[in-house]
């Protein structure tokens, strides 16, 4: 059977850069947290803060060291797998990759070893300041990912220009291409994804301690910490959400139309559909409940206005319907989800009732898988809701892959990926669960056994005398 290269480069790249996704957003959504409890740490001089500081930023820094190791096939693969994408979208792919490493790149190297191993050499304010920046790079990073991706989703501040024979784009107006239509909806999108996703992973942890009636007072102050984060990013995201979908509707019509399952244009408001099934061959949802001209209030803030179908775009430029629509949609109800259940909890500990509710807290222990889907789940919907181009209306995606690269090559890598992801993955659960089985120490006591990950994720280069003495503690 003869398969096809396209398809097997964009599932390498997807799967790549999903599995990496499942790091990112918990690195900048706990490092708000562990902001937040230093921060409480630094004002109160309270030990047990600094306890919980300590605890969060072992976890984070095995986070961060995976993420690091997941995240640098990618950059090959835009070598490899998409040359042609490559050198069509270089120039503009080039500076905001670059003021990512200025801008991001060096506040998380520069800080990242006084969060890890300062907490014994450095003042208080000292280590609050490092562990800041630490996060502020976090963000900076997604900042400039988010505003390249987005550029392909929206593109502006460019020409297109010959180059040796081909066609690429050129930046003429960086800041126009920074701020492209899309961005800044799209950042908010993502940045408050990932503190839910922070805030979740804090209560899970949290929720199970209390379970099992251990660091009581650690996990209640850990979970309050963690609950207020995520319910300010749950009502957050609704807004933002909104706010997007009003800008997809005015920049990207056909990809709103695939979310929402919209087929057929009609002279009638348009409705929402709760939940259903596409089919797109008879250009239909089935088993389908539709809430009649509510596209039309959020989109139009009117009954009456109806919203364009897929059939006012050319066939060819259609994206899929099924997967877009089955992904947004699970974003969409796993984000109302998070709504009710973070203000559940809220109303109960504003009651004093919270602790008492075993079944409740045996909830937040798994929930944490909602946030994990929702953000891949949104990036899915995203980017195949785009297809079928790269860059929007400029590049296709079966004209952007490389032409000299065969096809049982990137099978074969592939194949290799997908084995060397899974052993990465259990090692990140494996460690995870040493360290939260281990649970919180004393705040005069660290562990070191994260410090192996770290360093080789930094390109630190010690031996084992001095990690012995950096620890001595331990």
């Amino acid at each position: 059977m003869d398969l096809d290269i396209v398809l097997l480069s964009r599932a390498q790249f997807a799967l790549t850069i999903m599995f990496h996704y499942l790091f990112p957003p918990l690195s900048i959504g706990l490092g708000l947290n562990m902001v937040i409890m230093e921060g409480l740490w630094l004002r109160t001089g309270e030990r047990r803060y600094e306890a919980m500081a300590r605890f969060w930023t072992r976890i984070f820094a095995v986070n961060f060291a995976v993420g690091v190791a997941s995240g640098i096939v990618m950059e090959f693969q835009f070598g490899t797998n998409w040359s042609t994408y490559s050198r069509f979208v270089g120039d503009v792919f080039g500076s905001a990759l670059a003021a990512e490493g200025i801008f991001a790149f060096f506040l998380e190297s520069g800080f990242l070893a006084v969060l890890v191993f300062g907490w014994d050499r450095v003042g208080r304010r000292m280590h609050f300041f490092a562990t800041t920046m630490v996060f502020m790079g976090s963000v900076f990073s997604s900042v400039w990912i988010v505003i390249a991706n987005s550029w392909q989703h929206t593109p502006a501040g460019h020409q297109l220009v010959e180059h040796e024979g081909a066609i690429r784009a050129e930046i003429v107006d960086f800041w126009a291409m920074v701020f492209n239509p899309s961005a800044m909806h799209r950042l908010g999108h993502v940045l408050l994804g990932a503190f839910i996703l922070g805030g979740f992973f804090v209560m899970s942890i949290a929720a199970w301690y209390l379970l099992k009636r251990r660091h009581e007072d650690f996990a209640k102050r850990s979970f309050v910490i963690g609950l207020a984060v995520a319910s300010l990013a749950s009502w957050g995201e609704l807004i933002s959400g909104h706010a997007q979908a009003q800008m997809v509707a005015e920049h990207q019509p056909a990809k709103l139309a695939a979310f929402e399952g919209h087929f057929h244009t009609t002279d009638e408001p348009t409705g929402l559909w709760l939940f259903g099934l596409p089919d797109e061959d008879a250009q239909e949802v089935r088993y389908g409940v539709e809430v009649p001209g509510l596209l039309s209030l959020l989109v139009h803030s009117d009954f009456e206005t109806p919203i364009p179908g897929l059939d006012q775009t050319p066939p060819e430029d259609r994206p899929p319907v099924l997967v877009p629509f089955v992904t947004y949609h699970v974003m969409a109800a796993l984000g109302t989800a998070f709504i009710g259940l973070t203000t559940l909890a809220g109303v109960l500990l504003w009651r004093r009732k919270l602790w008492e509710q075993r079944w409740l807290l045996w909830v937040f222990v798994v929930a944490v898988i909602g946030p994990y889907v929702a953000n891949q789940a949104g990036w899915i919907a995203a980017e195949v809701g785009r297809q079928p181009w790269v860059v929007y209306g400029l590049l296709r995606t079966e004209d952007a892959v490389s032409k000299v690269v065969p096809t049982d090559q990137v099978l074969g890598s592939l194949i290799l990926f997908s084995v060397a992801y899974a052993a990465l993955f259990a090692l990140w659960v494996f460690v995870l669960n040493e360290k939260i089985r281990h649970g919180p120490s004393e705040p005069a006591t660290d562990t070191a056994d994260e410090v192996g990950l770290l360093a080789a994720a930094v390109g630190a280069h010690r031996d084992n005398a001095s990690l012995t003495a950096t620890k001595k503690d331990a």
